[in-house]
């Protein structure tokens, strides 16, 4: 497998009613925790959220356009490779107040 450094920063999400939204589906969260130890492939995914493959790429492109979840390629020891899926934040803020409500994410990028 490949190994990827990252660097964190912190930076406000351009939408925070999309990652609420893509949060508040169960399906979404439990690929979100799982990719957060490393990467893993649609394959992976779909056995561990015991959904269709169809929903599971459903949600993954969710938490790609929110920003929460990237795509890299992992390569095993023949060589071959294989796309997988990586959660993009170690955390999340959400806070409420007169002027709305503000997502601030802490990213890992590439």
């Amino acid at each position: 497998m490949a190994t990827n450094a990252t660097t964190s920063s912190v930076e406000p999400s351009p939408d925070p009613a999309v990652q609420l939204d893509v949060l508040g589906d169960e399906c979404a969260r439990t690929i979100l925790v799982s990719t957060s130890d490393g990467p893993k492939t649609a394959r992976e995914l779909t056995k561990r959220t015991s959904r269709s493959s169809a929903t599971v790429y459903r949600r993954i492109n969710n938490l790609i356009d929110a920003g929460l979840l990237g795509e890299c390629v992992r390569f095993d020891e023949g060589g071959s490779h294989t796309t997988a899926y990586e959660a993009r934040i170690d955390r999340l803020e959400i806070t409420v107040d007169a002027d709305g409500i503000e997502v601030v994410r802490s990213l890992e990028d590439d």
